[in-house]
């Protein structure tokens, strides 16, 4: 199964359902099954601010017990989007691949797509891959992560 390391609170945030998009650099053309890897490095600072504090806090969660090295999630690696910013940094955003076309208007985000909007980097460029059927384990599942995409292997 392949696998993505995500840094700490996006890893869990995305485990909870509470984001649907990873933002990266680079596009994939992998679809299909994924697991979520939430790697050793936690970003404290961001754990402490609006709206991240608040949304791991109604899940329990504080930057002092995210799990980190491990699998923490399986979902389901839906699309890849190309992000632009047709009429400017500070207008809409779009979200285009797959034959598909998201568009988020600055004035009229929905409550979820201001949350998304704030938890990942929508910049000129980027990709935003769509998880979906993400379904948090039980328990973490201790395993190295890598950069790119990796194979992982559930060793039971």
């Amino acid at each position: 199964m392949k696998a993505i390391t995500i840094i700490q609170p996006w890893a869990t945030l995305i485990a909870l359902g509470e984001k649907r998009f990873e933002t990266r650099s680079w596009a994939t053309r992998h679809r299909g099954e994924i697991a979520i890897h939430a790697g050793k490095k936690l970003d404290k600072r961001i754990c402490q601010q609006e709206p991240f504090r608040s949304v791991l806090a109604k899940h329990g969660y504080t930057e002092n017990n995210l799990p980190t090295g491990a699998i923490i999630a399986i979902g389901n690696l839906q699309s890849c989007y190309v992000i632009s910013r047709p009429y400017g940094d500070e207008e809409s955003v779009w979200l285009e691949g797959d034959g598909k076309l998201v568009e988020w208007d600055r004035v009229n985000r929905t409550a979820q797509e201001r949350l998304e909007y704030i938890f990942g980097d929508y910049r000129d460029g980027r990709y935003a891959w769509e998880m979906t059927d993400v379904q948090r384990l039980e328990e973490p599942v201790p395993v190295k992560g890598m950069q790119g995409l990796w194979n992982w292997k559930d060793v039971k």
